[in-house]
């Protein structure tokens, strides 16, 4: 679907989705608690399906010596929570996706099997794990994802003896572990953390079933606060400020870009945010740099990459490096192109948010793919006044 954004400012009051993190962590507990328990405030995005999806896959029957298949979409959290838990489940299972899913890098994991003999196999799109996953040390680098991290956290606790995970590198996304480690409380399961890089995780746990509420989501949130630095009027409701959510963060980022003069932000905890705080800079008064931005590359699409060319292409001065981009702010853009939203759903709210400010009407080439996380933000954008209209064919 390709869409015609005239600008206009918008204004009123929205909810943001059921948080997309939160979910996915809740339904994993679910599935571990014998799916006993109700999950409330749940909104089936693209990615929460796979999940949905994938653990059912899970709970089937099974027949000996036959891996489940696991179709994983384009959800990298599906993915990776789900490899360590299906080895612990199932001695392992094929799992598959589209997109670039099959392309982003799992070699932490790679790594760990091969010191413990688990064979992994990976060909025409399709990876294949199998082997006995077993109590003991284990080591991650902290600074690839932290989703490497709440795969085994939700996978040891199964185990017949204890375990220690111990990150050799510093923790990124650090918000998202501590996301995972509040999940497990709620559903029953101790993880002891001494330090910031070592976690003991007791074996022989079971997850406790309990009805859960999925707050609203602030990643997504993020896209209205970036409205509002354009000069938009949006009342932001439901969202908890005690969240667990990492990208909470977004309201100390929110005030920085609101003043003028040169800002640094750092994003490696918070990488997510870059798409609603790239449009926040393109239209503020100073230069901002963002930095520890590498991750950004291995995301649904090169988003250092598709940020620089969406903005840039709208009228705005960005420039991306290896782990950093730059953006000169400016007062306004000058719009009038037709922007493709690269299969992403975060450059797709991203592109729709400058577009507010633009001089002229922009077209998004395939902005039906906020489906992946927020099927309701079309409907969204225009409660409150935006003009996005379908362009037909021809």
């Amino acid at each position: 679907m390709d869409l015609l954004i005239t600008p206009r400012l918008l204004t009123g009051a929205v909810t943001p989705p059921p948080s997309k993190s939160q979910a996915h962590r809740a339904l994993l507990a679910l599935m571990l608690a014998g799916g006993e328990g109700r999950l409330s405030n749940l909104e089936f995005s693209q990615d929460i399906r796979a999940t949905e999806d994938c653990v059912a896959a899970l709970k089937a029957p099974g027949h000996e010596g036959v891996l489940p298949l696991l179709d994983c979409g384009e959800s990298g959290s599906t993915l990776r929570f789900l490899i360590p838990v299906a080895l612990a489940l199932r001695g392992g299972a094929q799992f598959t996706g589209r997109g670039r899913l099959m392309e982003r890098p799992q070699q932490p994991y790679f790594d760990l099997f091969d010191r413990m003999g688990i064979v992994h196999e990976q060909e025409e799109g399709t990876l294949t794990i199998w082997g006995k996953l077993t109590p003991g040390e284990y080591a991650l680098p902290g600074n690839v994802s932290s989703q490497f991290v709440t795969g085994l956290l939700f996978a040891l606790p199964l185990l017949e003896g204890d375990s220690t995970l111990r990150l050799t590198s510093d923790l990124e996304s650090a918000g998202y572990v501590d996301m995972t480690l509040d999940v497990l409380q709620k559903f029953g399961v101790q993880v002891e953390r001494p330090s910031e890089r070592i976690f003991h995780i007791p074996g022989n746990q079971s997850f406790q079933a309990r009805d859960l509420t999925i707050e609203a989501d602030w990643s997504q949130a993020a896209f209205w606060f970036a409205a509002n630095a354009l000069g938009s009027s949006v009342r932001i409701l439901g969202l908890d400020p005690a969240s667990a959510q990492g990208d909470k963060v977004i309201r100390t980022h929110y005030a920085k870009l609101c003043k003028t003069g040169r800002v640094c932000l750092n994003l490696a905890q918070c990488p997510d945010l870059a798409p609603p705080l790239a449009a926040m800079a393109a239209l503020r008064s100073g230069t901002t740099q963002f930095i520890r931005a590498g991750r950004l590359r291995i995301k649904e699409s090169d988003r250092l990459a598709s940020i620089t060319a969406t903005l840039n292409a709208l009228g705005a001065h960005a420039e991306a490096g290896e782990d950093t981009l730059t953006i000169h702010g400016l007062d306004s853009l000058a719009g009038g192109a037709s922007i493709d939203c690269q299969n992403d759903h975060r450059i797709a709210m991203m592109a729709a948010v400058a577009a507010i400010r633009c001089r002229e009407p922009v077209v998004l080439l395939g902005a039906d793919c906020v489906r992946k996380s927020y099927p309701k933000f079309w409907d969204h954008y225009r409660m409150l006044g935006g003009m996005a209209d379908v362009v037909i064919p021809g």
